[in-house]
């Protein structure tokens, strides 16, 4: 009984601290990361935890791509080479009729509760990264183009949605 009640408490508390990634810079392969690769283009990355739906990884990822944009003094940006990845793991867990294992001793005589027949459950874990070229423009962003977006209008609309880290007490 305590065995369970401590075990129960344990996953609880995992389960308290666990959050989806924050938009932030990558921290223990988390957040967002970017490369220049010339004076006008840059790989953008945003790697979410199982937590993080696919969503928000984009948008974090087209965040970032806009305040590059704004941060390096252009007006709109394009998404070229855009790619999603997904991965997924399995978190098995297993229940025992009988979760006694190993010798029980009663007087006089030792009885030992071996393993019985389990029944498992396997529960897919997936986690999603978001990684794109940009290049930088100035000027008006053309209608014409799907992949064109607007830095200024990216910041005011996707903004209220962000999701930074909580700050750390000292």
């Amino acid at each position: 009984m305590h065995r369970a009640a401590l075990a129960l408490f344990v996953v609880l508390a995992l389960a308290g601290c666990a959050q989806p990634t924050p938009y932030q810079p990558a921290r223990d392969g988390y957040g967002f990361s970017q490369q220049r690769l010339e004076d006008n283009r840059y790989r953008i990355v945003f790697s979410g935890n199982s937590l993080t739906p696919l969503p928000v990884v984009e948008d974090y990822m087209l965040y970032r791509s806009a305040e590059i944009t704004l941060e390096a003094g252009y007006d709109y940006f394009i998404v070229a080479d855009k790619q999603t990845d997904k991965s997924t793991r399995y978190l098995a867990t297993f229940t025992d009729p009988f979760p006694y294992y190993g010798p029980y001793w009663r007087p006089y005589r030792p009885v030992w509760y071996g393993p019985q027949f389990q029944t498992g459950d396997y529960r897919p874990i997936q986690s999603f990264a978001t990684s794109a070229n940009i290049t930088l423009h100035r000027g008006k962003k053309p209608a014409d183009n799907p992949d064109a977006y607007d830095a200024r209008d990216v910041v005011a609309r996707l903004g209220p949605t962000i999701r930074y880290p909580a700050p750390e007490s000292r």
